[in-house]
């Protein structure tokens, strides 16, 4: 599979070769491009379909940065430069979904089409989170969030253990932790984990959802597609997230894809690469 010069470094890329509008899947933390494996191959669209690793995740490279939301936004640029997309549909989840949004709300001449599910749509507080969630995003954001993440492979492993409805098995748990080796190969992990916009902090990152929500709430023209699941408490998109987001993304649809945990490509992956399908052959995205 390919891997391609960006910046200072390299990012990996899976790929499944096509004619037309190129479609792009983006992962989150902490996963890879390996989250994708039973989605592309289910996609049922004659375009080019790319799955990248974000920088210092999966087989991209690990240089020396803080791995904070503008360093991803960063290597993401170049390597859609590099690799000239342009007219792109962009399918993220978790914080694929926030990059996507990003890089659509700098580039939206170059984008047809978004899908997401599970991401960050729109700054959070404190008060919105239940006493689990809380309790995770204050142990991540103090010493505590250091040893679960780089001390020990714990944050990686309950991901894809506890964060889907059937946990993998050892292979694929296996592929998901091979790129984390080390203490310090898991930095991009903790400092992913660390920055969930929370009372406006960290203040960067709430910046930059807050100006990809104006892009997403005036972009009429652009069509989305928000796919949702249930059966899990600890869904970022639930019934009350997704009613915000009809109420102010515009050009949205919305589709439900069955039970799901988080890491949803783990449970559902012919249901996503499904929906997907149909909602682009709706909008003819792939077509030029």
């Amino acid at each position: 599979m390919p891997v391609t010069n960006v910046l200072d470094s390299t990012m990996y890329h899976e790929e499944v070769p096509g004619d037309g509008i190129p479609v792009v899947f983006l992962h989150g933390n902490p996963g890879s491009s390996h989250l994708w494996r039973n989605v592309l191959p289910a996609v049922d669209l004659p375009t080019r379909l790319l799955a990248p690793d974000l920088i210092g995740m999966g087989r991209s490279g690990k240089p020396d940065v803080a791995y904070r939301f503008a360093d991803h936004a960063r290597y993401l640029n170049a390597w859609f430069d590099q690799l000239g997309l342009d007219d792109v549909v962009l399918v993220g989840h978790d914080w694929g979904g926030a990059l996507a949004f990003d890089w659509a709300a700098r580039h939206p001449d170059r984008v047809r089409g978004v899908a997401f599910f599970e991401t960050i749509v729109r700054p959070m507080s404190w008060s919105e989170l239940g006493d689990g969630p809380r309790s995770r995003a204050e142990a991540m954001r103090g010493p505590k969030g250091e040893e679960l993440v780089l001390d020990r492979t714990f944050f990686l492993e309950s991901a894809f253990t506890g964060g889907v409805l059937r946990p993998v098995d050892e292979q694929n748990l296996a592929a998901y932790l091979a790129p984390y080796p080390t203490r310090d190969s898991r930095r991009p992990i903790l400092e992913w984990a660390r920055s969930l916009p929370l009372d406006g902090q960290p203040a960067d990152v709430a910046d930059r959802v807050e100006q990809y929500d104006k892009w997403l709430a005036s972009s009429h023209d652009v069509p989305k597609l928000l796919l949702t699941f249930n059966s899990s408490p600890t869904l970022l998109i639930g019934a009350e997230m997704a009613e915000w987001c009809k109420a102010n993304i515009a050009a949205l649809q919305t589709r439900h894809c069955g039970p799901a945990g988080h890491h949803a490509p783990e449970d559902q992956p012919e249901a996503i690469a499904r929906t997907i399908t149909t909602w682009a052959k709706q909008h003819a995205l792939t077509r030029r």
